[in-house]
């Protein structure tokens, strides 16, 4: 095995483990990374952690300074608003097609992840945003359209960093029972068929989701410091 293939490989393990450091926030946003310090804990040399840097880079999962200092991405109102409406769209146009487009195998996995949603919640945390996820990508996939799954991919994974500070909102049982009961709906008019109905109801959704609760939470709060953290729903 070559040098090159490597280095590409255990790039590919940085890149990995980073990116998942991030997305569960132990990782903090606006936090620095030591490459040094990371590249030992690995276990790998410093060419690989940079390799994974610049493509972290790339997609926008941290920024590097002038001086080559590497930080987490912030977070903030003006990026979970632009997510918030990448997302209403894609994904109600993703839904409409998925209804009309979808198969026997697809709705049986389309079911399979509607039996294991929670309300996204803080008394339900970590299982619930990835039941959440689960769903709704078992209906995107159905769409059969690459190029709109690998977008709204990339979307979720940006986003899920802000559901996770919107386990930290105030519970709002009632706000994420309705959400509960959505996605049990929105499974029906997919299976029917209805592809109109189905990206009403999608949009609907997603303007009553925690994600645009999140994004109003920040705009508000967009003059003075995130009393939020990832961690403190666990205890």
């Amino acid at each position: 095995m070559s040098t090159t293939k490597v280095s590409s490989s255990k790039g590919a393990i940085a890149y990995t483990e980073l990116r998942r450091r991030i997305l569960s926030g132990d990782l903090a946003p606006g936090s620095r990374l030591s490459q040094y310090d990371l590249a030992e804990e690995m276990g790998m040399s410093i060419t690989p952690l940079r390799e994974a840097v610049r493509q972290l880079a790339s997609e926008d999962w941290v920024e590097v300074d002038t001086h080559r200092d590497v930080r987490v991405a912030p977070m903030s109102a003006s990026e979970a608003r632009q997510l918030l409406e990448v997302r209403l769209s894609l994904e109600p146009s993703a839904t409409e097609l998925a209804a009309l487009r979808r198969t026997d195998r697809e709705v049986a996995v389309m079911r399979a992840a509607a039996e294991k949603l929670l309300p996204v919640t803080r008394t339900w945390g970590e299982d619930a945003v990835t039941a959440h996820r689960a769903f709704h990508r078992a209906i995107y996939l159905a769409s059969h359209n690459t190029v709109m799954i690998r977008l709204l991919d990339d979307l979720w994974d940006k986003s899920d960093r802000y559901r996770r500070i919107g386990l930290e909102l105030p519970a709002g049982d009632e706000p994420r029972t309705i959400d509960l009961n959505q996605h049990h709906r929105l499974l029906e008019l997919v299976i029917a068929g209805d592809g109109p109905a189905a990206a009403d109801l999608a949009r609907a959704h997603i303007l009553n989701s925690l994600t645009a609760s999140v994004t109003g939470a920040l705009e508000a709060r967009e003059s003075g410091p995130l009393q939020l953290s990832y961690r403190s729903y666990a205890g």
